[in-house]
């Protein structure tokens, strides 16, 4: 399948979406807290998405049942929102939203600690992944590659001794969820697709302090770490144009 590059106009729907995403995502971040249920999560914003006017980009989507993704701890990505999910202190939850609006999708992830108390190495986890996401975005330019972008954001990571997933990595994104091209999170400088502008990926680093393996639940979309080893999850949304990145979920 080919790239489908955006005009400006689409960009802008994508821009919309976007914005809903950020705002729903920081609504539920705001509910993150010891004894709140990843329900409680799904029910927050599933009442906002309706309240903004836009389409869950997730739910329905080969059969998944919620709007949000909620993976808690050792869950890397695809955790289903439920009641007896209690969140405690000291855990983390990375939350995947997406929206859609126009006809045009959004997609962001943000990995929240439970609580005043989470472990040094987990905090330094999310401050990692995060910054590997930065990375990423930081070498999006017409003429650079996917290759330049797995391998900033496998760089950062890895120089800290965790380890990058490979069995999930970002995509292509606009009038589908997923489009054309696959956005490894590792690679090699200078390697794969070229960029150009109107190109608009979803870039989102999954990071392991363990191994990289993971494996999926029974319930078909759970990925877990293989070592269970806690898992971090950022995500933005991103626009090639001729002056760099835009993100479209900031």
């Amino acid at each position: 399948m080919a790239v489908v590059l955006k005009s400006h106009e689409e960009i802008e729907k994508m821009r919309r979406a976007g914005r809903v995403v950020r705002e729903v995502l920081e609504l539920v971040r705001s509910h993150v807290k010891p004894g709140a249920t990843t329900l409680d999560l799904e029910k927050v914003a599933e009442a906002r998405l309706k309240e903004l006017g836009a389409k869950p980009a997730f739910k329905g989507y080969h059969g998944y049942p919620c709007v949000l993704c909620t993976s808690v701890n050792s869950e890397v990505v695809h955790g289903i929102p439920s009641k007896k999910r209690v969140l405690k202190e000291g855990d983390i939850v990375s939350v995947d939203f997406g929206a859609v609006i126009d006809g045009f999708y959004g997609d962001s992830a943000i990995t929240v600690p439970v609580g005043d108390k989470i472990a040094p190495v987990t905090e330094k986890l999310l401050r990692v992944t995060e910054e590997s996401l930065k990375a990423g975005i930081a070498v999006v330019k017409p003429g650079a590659t996917l290759g330049d972008i797995g391998a900033a954001v496998q760089q950062v990571v890895e120089a800290e001794g965790f380890s990058v997933v490979r069995d999930f990595v970002g995509h292509g994104i606009g009038s589908q969820m997923h489009e054309e091209p696959q956005v490894p999170n590792y690679g090699q400088p200078g390697k794969g697709m070229k960029l150009r502008s109107g190109m608009v990926i979803a870039i989102e680093p999954m990071v392991n302090i363990g191994g990289p393996d993971v494996r999926v639940l029974k319930d078909g979309w759970t990925a877990v770490t293989d070592d269970g080893s806690m898992s971090a999850h950022f995500e933005h949304t991103v626009a090639v144009t001729d002056t760099g990145a835009r993100i479209l979920t900031e």
